[in-house]
């Protein structure tokens, strides 16, 4: 076990946390939007505020990184033991845009506390998850005597991911030596529910495109010309009907090339959740289910690969009849990747199956946008190990796994660092992330601090050779 004593740890949240939330208000006051070019020097202030905190925290060094976006804090404390692991904690402090006539109850940045929720935008998502840090930490310290961590902790909290991160992984490579770590934790996610409290293992990665089809010159007539030269909007309807097989899976040779396939045990440990199809179909306002034969939604979602088609057009889209045949056509395809997979090896098979099914006489480009890698922690992950230890602790429960659908910048880390990425997060879907009255449940974030103060602890004891 760690050395930190629950009861000390528990004693010091409680005796600061009235403090810590008259924090957490003063900063969620702050509209760090950062998608809104008026809220710029909002952004900045936000930034400016976490770093002062930080000082004020302890740790001895804070810098705030200018992107040509929206600033990004940096903050060290290195331990006394230089063979103490090194981690990366990974955040951000801009928010969603909010305002009152989007349906909110109160002033979104003016934060009001009902019962044992805390409404306002970023209490979740996620100003409220990064700074549950600096109470952990510090709670760490007290309890154990510490004058330092007992990691090499570091904190890099971005100002532009609710807008995409679109200079993150510029801003990693270019401080790559600074932020080397260990291990990498994310507290911008979430648990299962308030009753199951969970630990995501991975996120899917993302690959999307766009096709332009392009036959006659210009639109021609029908009549004259049709069913004598090639139509590109029914090849683009070929391409969308050849995207997958008849057992719903990706049907472009070499999609699946190098796959992490899911192991029993993580399918024993997805089916033991307690998922609530009809409610979940719900919430996706669909009516059936549907996807890869052998695989469960919940596998279908975490674990498995898509391919989507995001938008089709060509042709005449107007009222009435128009016996054309169209000049050009277009398909707008996503794929969601999963560990093992190769964004540029998808990118060739996807050019490579388009070049082969297409007739002559259709012209085509694709277009590729930024692909986002998948990642994966294994469940016997050391590292993971502390992580779902300390969880246990404040839980006081049996702590199980989970994985994440989307995406996120959590990859480029893995991939600049050569870390694993462990998610520690305490938001429950009801907090409502980019919605009206968005909350976070005080217990639950009260968790995520005393999660923190055991867990620098029980890496250092468990995880000596991270090096």
């Amino acid at each position: 076990m760690s050395e930190t004593p629950d009861s000390a740890v528990r004693t010091y949240i409680e005796n600061n946390r009235a403090a810590f939330l008259d924090d957490l208000a003063e900063w969620l006051r702050i509209p760090s939007v950062s998608a809104q070019p008026d809220h710029a020097q909002d952004v900045r202030r936000s930034a400016d505020w976490l770093a002062a905190k930080l000082k004020e925290t302890g740790f001895p060094t804070v810098e705030v990184w200018q992107t040509p976006g929206a600033p990004a804090v940096f903050a060290e404390w290195p331990s006394d033991d230089p063979r103490a692991p090194t981690v990366l904690v990974y955040g951000h402090h801009d928010v969603q845009p909010a305002a009152r006539e989007d349906g909110w109850d109160t002033d979104p940045f003016e934060p009001v506390v009902e019962g044992n929720r805390l409404y306002a935008r970023g209490a979740a998502d996620d100003k409220g998850q990064v700074f549950f840090h600096t109470l952990g930490v510090r709670a760490h310290l007290a309890a154990t005597g510490r004058t330092a961590p007992a990691v090499h902790l570091k904190l890099l909290i971005e100002g532009e991911e609710e807008s995409g991160s679109p200079h993150f992984r510029a801003l990693i490579e270019e401080h790559r030596e600074r932020i080397a770590a260990d291990a990498v934790i994310v507290s911008d996610t979430g648990m299962w529910s308030e009753d199951t409290p969970t630990v995501c293992t991975g996120m899917r990665g993302l690959a999307d495109c766009e096709i332009e089809l392009r036959g006659p010159d210009q639109d021609i007539h029908s009549g004259s010309f049709g069913g004598a030269v090639p139509n590109p909007a029914t090849e683009a309807a070929r391409l969308v009907a050849a995207l997958h097989d008849e057992h719903a899976r990706v049907a472009i040779p070499g999609f699946y090339e190098g796959i992490t396939e899911l192991t029993d045990r993580e399918r024993e440990l997805f089916a033991e959740l307690p998922f609530d199809e009809e409610r979940w179909l719900r919430t996706a306002k669909s009516h059936a289910t549907h996807g890869e034969a052998g695989h469960t939604t919940l596998e279908r979602i975490w674990a498995r690969p898509t391919a989507e088609v995001n938008g089709i057009g060509g042709g005449y889209q107007g009222a009435g009849g128009k016996t054309i045949v169209p000049s050009s056509a277009f398909l707008k395809l996503s794929f969601r990747l999963v560990a093992g997979q190769d964004p540029d090896r998808v990118e060739e098979a996807v050019r490579t199956w388009v070049a082969d099914r297409l007739p002559p006489g259709i012209r085509h480009t694709i277009t590729f946008g930024s692909a986002t890698r998948p990642c994966l922690t294994p469940l016997d992950h050391p590292a993971l190990q502390s992580v779902v230890r300390a969880m246990g602790r404040a839980f006081e429960q049996q702590i199980r796994f989970t994985r994440e659908g989307g995406s996120g910048p959590a990859a480029d880390l893995q991939d600049v660092l050569g870390a694993p990425v462990l998610f520690l997060g305490i938001s429950v879907p009801s907090d409502g992330w980019h919605a009206p009255n968005e909350k976070v449940e005080l217990d639950l974030l009260l968790k995520g601090v005393e999660t923190t103060a055991y867990l620098w602890g029980d890496l250092a004891e468990n995880w000596r050779d991270a090096h």
